[in-house]
């Protein structure tokens, strides 16, 4: 059984940091020592942008080919789609072009399930999968839970924000009951947090929403410009400015979703024997 662990970060609200989140977490996680991979699934290729390909929908190859290549029954005998960054993770470029995959996959035999059929043929080689999902709930988003062993998920330090996502936890739990009985919460956490009073108010408000039923995680990544420049600084916050609020509170993500993977692979480990 692959030691692998593919975490969707996953919220159908857009602007919440999703992008900010994988290119961080994924820096962290490989700064620590692990084998981490990066798939771009948003057709607005923001993550491929941060990571240093500024035009991504002039790429000639992008994830959408190897979904395709899943769905035709091609097989690839190199991984050219794979792409390096200077932080010691990989990572998959995402574009325009997905859009368009995602039209074509409602005609498709177990549509639900080409990206996982993709990354099957990948993880052996990584220690942790980080999917950027796009800000819906559509066939992309389905395929990235199918192949998830858990969704982190990052809401905007807003009430509104904290009390509207019945809508994602229904599509979690019916992806559980019908397509991936493995997939979990991993955790919720914050965003684009303010030094003030009305955030402690909307942290303890998500806790009395969820915590009950669901983790909620300790990072609470503030709003600051330092993690807005990274889009354009090609480097993580922990590169970019390592010193910052943003770097300390990515720092605790990076711990937890490390804590999380940990006890999973302890718990598959304790299952197999």
């Amino acid at each position: 059984m692959s030691k692998c662990k593919v975490i969707a970060i996953a919220n159908q609200k857009g602007g919440v940091g999703k992008s900010t989140t994988v290119f961080n977490l994924g820096a962290g996680l490989a700064a620590d020592g692990y084998k981490v991979l990066l798939i771009d699934i948003d057709p607005q290729g923001d993550l491929t942008k941060m990571l240093g390909k500024r035009q991504p929908h002039e790429l000639d190859l992008t994830l959408t080919n190897c979904m395709f290549d899943v769905i035709n029954g091609v097989e690839s005998e190199n991984r050219d789609e794979i792409l390096n960054h200077q932080e010691g993770f990989d990572f998959i470029p995402g574009n325009k072009t997905l859009s368009a995959l995602e039209v074509n996959l409602v005609n498709v035999m177990s549509r639900e399930t080409v990206l996982k059929g993709y990354i099957d043929e990948l993880k052996d080689n990584y220690d942790y999968v980080l999917l950027d999902c796009r800000p819906s709930l559509g066939m992309l988003v389905i395929n990235a839970l199918t192949a998830s062993d858990y969704v982190v998920i990052p809401v905007q330090a807003d009430y509104l924000a904290a009390e509207d996502m019945t809508e994602l936890l229904s599509t979690v739990n019916q992806v559980k009951r019908q397509l991936n009985p493995k997939l979990k919460v991993g955790g919720i956490f914050l965003t684009m947090a303010n030094e003030t009073n009305f955030r402690k108010d909307v942290v303890r408000n998500v806790k009395e929403l969820y915590g009950t039923s669901l983790p909620v995680l300790n990072a609470v990544i503030p709003s600051t410009v330092k993690l807005a420049e990274i889009s354009t600084a090609d480097k993580s916050i922990f590169k970019h400015a390592p010193n910052s609020k943003a770097a300390t509170a990515y720092g605790v993500l990076v711990k937890e979703v490390e804590q999380i993977g940990d006890k999973e692979r302890k718990r598959t480990a304790n299952l197999s024997r």
